[in-house]
């Protein structure tokens, strides 16, 4: 009985750990095998797949000086589509009924009202009062909500905030647990280190803007999070460069659409874009910035450029800005008064045209040399007669006297306009129109900046296509030849012709971009390229004329850029003053001449072109040229050991101050040149009267943060610049053409929606 009752208790365990062992065994293929199979089968359950953008690359200067980086942004995110859902869950338990609106559309001509969720509404309800509760909330743009709302849904989240400090990020992340749709994250922000300098080059970022996410960018994509992009200067032109490589963050979701973790394998972190080497040196463009600044310049600009090379080693225009005040967006009264400023701080004047004066007989003397008539002379007499017209020399409006037979060399130092009315006609307004097209005069030069004017070289086919009804005459080809009547050359245009002459005849592309390098490997080498070469054409011997000229220019006792004289160094030069004119506050035309010096130097194996120019000096050798000594002077001393503190600088304000004379305090005794030559107004010949600087032109509106709407708790956090909604769902009933909205409901008082539920 004993042993059969044993057996039977073995045979009873041995079934027991069986059953069990089965059991365990089925739990584990269940649970843990096949745990994905069935994740899947749960209604609403799945894996969601965010973009996270990646940081910009840096923009240095030639020696690794950051101009641009990145610093750490906190920004509240919210997927509206999430808000909506869970508010629609809410009120089926709580039988309340969804909030409505209605706005105006046109469609296919006809106006009428259509329905659609009071996002508004229901994003009161949800989000602000706990935003509220925990001391993070902001005014936003209702108008931007509603957009936004109808454009993308929860495609792309909604920035409800960017401008979070750490102490706020930290206590939404803490506390958001119970808010559907919101989430908290750390971006890349756009960062200027040292302010205005070199604002007009590098331009500015602008946040990422909805209307440029197509259906294809979100393809494949759950929560599309787009990126930063070059809104105007090198941050727009090497944008595809500078933009980071997105990263992926994969959520799991539960049956209720609630994220409850993150699925850790199948995370890819972003990677920063590549880093921009630019031919800027910033020393350089400080030593620039400075000379601006010092010399009491309200209005100007100065280029240098390496002759052997031409790249850019530096380009100021004054006055400027800081383009910190567009990072992450900028205040609408900032953006006004940058807009409504006189002195135009956005205008990068540097690239911009303006009647060149008597540097422009430099091209001129090119021209020359391509006719054969360099060598030539020519006399003047103090005038010089055009059909009834007759046009003045400078020289005979200021004393009454002529300047005799002059050759080219001579010509030049003295800046004689009849020489140049009669040795252009010489040569040909063909063959000036070829030299412009070598020298980059009257087109663009290709730099990597896309506000660059082309400038005007006026010629008969300029003319019948502008000004049909008027003919081509000798009178316009003399006022060409001085750089008056209807030309137009930008500083950076006239630095370039100054860096041909001093190389011997050839014409490089100006350009801005140095290398592009991921970390310590290089991705793009960018060589100098050749525009043109004028030494096949003109013998050294005959470019040596023009040089010789210009050196005359600074360095003979009767030359007109005495003031750019540096001892120990050999400069050569030529003013220019162009008359020039523009209309007060009270709408009244005034004075406003253009004064130019451009200038290499050594004189031999030079290593700098500069162009500088000064609006409203009373000439260029007063004014223009002690700002191009003080640059090169400095420039020149770097080789020796001469130091420049890389420093921050304020913007440089602007003003409309008559400029008699430019003297630095520590330059001792200025020079005054021998005559104030440049009155080359070319008075009585054919020309168009030169304009006011214009307003730049905006081609990519900064983000402005939006002004407070009338709807309760609206106003301007988001930052992003909102534009008509460009649908991408349901496109016949989200038309937006013409659509005006109607008044929203107003805002609950409390907006407790969710404690409604969670105190039943």
């Amino acid at each position: 009985m004993v042993v059969k009752y044993h057996f039977r208790l073995y045979l009873f365990t041995l079934a027991m750990l069986c059953g069990f062992g089965l059991l365990v065994f089925r739990l584990w293929s269940l649970q843990i095998d096949r745990r994905e199979e069935f994740a899947k089968m749960i209604p609403g359950a799945k894996k969601e797949r965010a973009r996270i953008p990646g940081p910009r690359g840096e923009i240095k200067d030639r020696n690794g000086v950051v101009l641009a980086s990145n610093k750490a942004s906190f920004e509240v995110r919210i997927n509206l589509a999430e808000v909506v859902t869970e508010y629609k869950r809410v009120a089926k338990v709580l039988k309340t009924p969804i909030p409505e609106i209605t706005f105006d559309i046109v469609e296919k001509g006809i106006r009428r009202q259509k329905p659609e969720l009071d996002i508004y509404k229901i994003f009161e309800d949800t989000i602000t009062a706990r935003m509220r509760e925990m001391g993070v909330h902001k005014e936003y743009s209702v108008d931007s909500l509603r957009v936004h709302y109808r454009s993308f849904g929860g495609a792309v989240p909604w920035v409800y905030r960017d401008d979070l400090t750490f102490s706020e990020f930290s206590r939404i992340a803490e506390h958001n647990l119970g808010l559907p749709g919101v989430t908290v994250a750390e971006r890349a922000s756009r960062v200027y280190p040292l302010k205005s300098l070199a604002c007009h080059i590098l331009g500015y970022v602008r946040l990422p803007d909805d209307q440029r996410v197509s259906a294809d960018d979100r393809k494949g994509w759950d929560y599309y999070v787009p990126d930063d992009f070059g809104g105007a200067g090198v941050e727009k032109s090497f944008d595809s460069y500078l933009r980071g490589k997105p990263g992926v963050r994969v959520m799991q979701r539960d049956q209720r659409g609630r994220p409850v973790g993150e699925v850790y394998e199948e995370y890819q972190e972003p990677r920063k874009g590549n880093d921009v080497h630019l031919t800027l040196d910033a020393r350089m463009q400080i030593i620039a910035d400075k000379a601006l600044r010092e010399g009491k310049i309200g209005r100007g600009a100065v280029v240098v450029i390496d002759p052997a090379t031409g790249e850019l080693l530096a380009m100021v225009s004054v006055p400027s800005y800081d383009p910190n005040q567009f990072i992450p967006s900028i205040q609408q009264t900032d953006w006004d008064a940058l807009l409504n400023n006189k002195t135009v701080p956005l205008l990068n004047r540097a690239v911009k045209g303006h009647a060149p004066g008597s540097t422009f007989k430099i091209p001129i003397s090119f021209a020359g040399c391509l006719a054969g008539i360099q060598k030539s002379a020519f006399n003047c007499s103090g005038a010089v007669t055009y059909g009834n017209t007759a046009m003045q020399c400078w020289i005979q409006r200021q004393s009454g006297g002529s300047h005799g037979t002059l050759g080219l060399s001579d010509a030049i130092k003295q800046s004689c306009n009849c020489f140049f009315y009669r040795y252009g006609n010489a040569a040909g307004i063909n063959n000036i129109t070829k030299v412009g097209k070598i020298l980059g005069v009257g087109e663009k030069t290709g730099i990597e900046l896309e506000d660059e004017d082309s400038g005007i070289l006026p010629n008969p086919d300029w003319l019948r296509a502008n000004r049909p009804a008027e003919r081509w005459s000798d009178g316009y080809t003399a006022n060409t030849s001085i750089g008056q009547g209807m030309v137009l050359a930008s500083p950076l245009q006239m630095a370039a012709v100054t860096a041909t002459v001093a190389n011997g005849g050839k014409s490089w592309n100006p350009h801005l971009l140095k290398r592009v390098m991921d970390h310590d490997q290089v991705v793009l080498e960018n060589p100098p390229s050749l525009r043109g070469d004028l030494s096949q054409n003109v013998k050294p011997d005959e470019i040596e004329i023009i040089r010789k000229g210009m050196w005359k220019v600074v360095n003979d006792p009767g030359g007109t850029g005495k003031s750019a004289r540096i001892t120990g160094v050999e400069v050569a030069g030529k003013t220019g003053t162009a008359q020039n004119w523009r209309r007060n506050e009270k709408n009244v035309k005034v004075d406003d001449n253009h004064t130019w010096f451009i200038s290499f130097a050594p004189y031999q194996n030079p290593k700098f072109a500069v162009c500088v120019l000064v609006q409203n000096g009373k000439s260029g050798g007063g004014c223009a040229a002690p700002v191009a000594r003080r640059v090169l002077e400095q420039c020149l001393a770097l080789e020796n050991g001469y130091q420049v503190a890389i420093e921050a600088m304020p913007p440089a304000e602007g003003h409309f101050n008559h400029i008699p004379m430019v003297q630095y305090a520590d330059a001792g005794v200025p020079l005054v040149p021998g005559a104030d030559e440049d009155g080359d107004t070319g008075a009585g010949a054919p020309s168009a009267e030169p304009v006011d600087d214009a307003a730049p032109r905006v081609n990519a509106t900064p983000n402005i943060k939006r002004k407070a709407d009338s709807a309760g708790s609206a106003g301007s956090s988001s930052g992003q610049n909102v534009p008509q909604a460009v649908p991408v769902r349901r496109v016949g009933i989200f038309n937006r053409g013409g659509s005006q909205e109607s008044k929203p409901s107003e805002p609950s008082q409390g907006g407790g929606f969710f404690r409604k539920l969670f105190n039943r």
